[in-house]
């Protein structure tokens, strides 16, 4: 597995066992089917983009993926101490509802070192068709010169009439792509929606790949 930064102050023996243990941990909940690993890059700066609709999402994408993934993670779950396990987990708190500028800075950081930094586009949690987006993936990116990676997942609300009981999770992930994010306001609300537009075609994707097993 290739080894990829950390911010600073993060354990990464200890990221490294947490992302082991959420591998598995929704095992007995649900079935988790996931597709597409061979496309997430192995080495050099990542920002993957996810679809967000429970707080199931971060964590199967923490445990799933073949190389370590630092994710922007909300100021508030960081009181007491799952803050302090937040930070040796390697993740980043943000503010939300205004650009925060030192989480960006420490995930410019990471990216720079040729690490993988995780954003929800949408900023909150909500039905994940990502019919909006923040700009920090965007600005990551024109700092950074990464790739984009986005990354669906769906099941995790369920799905009435369906099965109840350990009912199929899909974690698909997409096609990386380059993106070139032009200067100023303007540039970045560019980069933002191609970031939104190819994140909703491939949840799409996947939410008509799901209906078509269904049907069979």
């Amino acid at each position: 597995m290739p080894v990829t930064a950390l911010p600073q102050g993060a354990q990464p023996w200890l990221h490294d066992v947490g992302r082991g243990i959420a591998r598995y941990l929704y095992r007995p909940a649900y079935r988790v089917r996931v597709h597409g690993l061979a496309r997430v890059p192995r080495t050099g700066p990542v920002v993957l983009v996810a679809n967000h609709s429970t707080m199931i999402e971060p964590q199967l994408i923490f445990g799933m993926l073949p190389r370590r993934p630092v994710f922007l993670v909300k100021e508030e779950m960081y009181a007491g101490a799952a803050g302090r396990w937040l930070r040796w987990l390697g993740q980043i708190p943000v503010k939300r509802g205004a650009p925060d500028r030192t989480a960006l800075l420490t995930a410019t950081g990471v990216l720079r070192r040729g690490g993988l930094v995780a954003v929800f586009p949408e900023g909150t949690r909500g039905a994940g068709d990502v019919a909006t987006a923040h700009h920090g993936a965007a600005w990551l990116v024109r700092n950074s010169g990464a790739v984009v990676l986005p990354v669906a997942v769906r099941g995790t609300l369920g799905t009435p009439g369906r099965r109840r009981f350990r009912p199929v999770v899909d974690l698909l992930v997409g096609e990386p792509f380059t993106l070139d994010v032009g200067p100023g306001r303007a540039g970045l609300a560019e980069g933002t929606e191609r970031i939104r537009g190819t994140l909703a075609a491939l949840v799409d994707e996947l939410d008509r790949d799901r209906e078509e097993k269904q049907r069979q």
